[in-house]
């Protein structure tokens, strides 16, 4: 059975308010009809069916599909595709765009590995490298924050205990 303007427009704006009554108002039913009916027209078979086709090919539009999945994954892995992050500066806040962290290439590059049943020895040591790198990174962002820690004095005495060292050996 064929809908009247009326009846999809009233699925229509079913589907973007989620509300029958306020749907049925919108669609031109008078407030009334709206407010003792209004669960008549969800139950309609043939709005019904409507709205069911609407909101499958509303869900597909919106749903990524394994082509778009893999290449998302690979412009992650590539670093190609940016964040945005906010972080604090002098005068408050600002949005900064950054490339994705080696951790996070490392697990996109993991993703599209497990896509791929004849896991390529190459594509596994790539993996291993970048993971150590990550590491490394991780280890040197550690060790500048620990000697920013160290105040200036603290540092000198440090440096010049190692000198005395030096020099006592010699």
């Amino acid at each position: 059975m064929k809908l009247t303007k009326k009846q999809q427009d009233f699925a229509d704006y079913y589907i973007e308010l989620g509300n029958a009554e306020k749907a049925a108002i919108k669609a031109g039913y008078s407030k009334s009809y709206a407010r003792g009916n209004a669960h008549k027209l969800v139950a309609n078979v043939s709005i019904k069916k409507y709205i069911d086709e609407r909101m499958e090919k509303l869900a597909s539009e919106r749903i990524m599909s394994a082509q778009e999945i893999l290449e998302r994954l690979s412009l992650i892995a590539n670093a190609e595709i940016k964040e945005t992050v906010v972080v604090a500066n002098a005068e408050g806040y600002a949005e900064v765009e950054k490339p994705p962290d080696f951790k996070t290439q490392i697990q996109a590059m993991k993703e599209l590995l497990k896509r791929y049943p004849g896991n390529d020895k190459l594509l596994e040591q790539q993996l291993r490298k970048l993971t150590a790198e990550a590491d490394i990174a991780e280890s040197k962002a550690a060790m500048i924050q620990s000697a920013t820690d160290k105040s200036t004095e603290e540092k000198l005495d440090e440096l010049l205990g190692k000198i005395s060292e030096v020099i006592d050996d010699k």
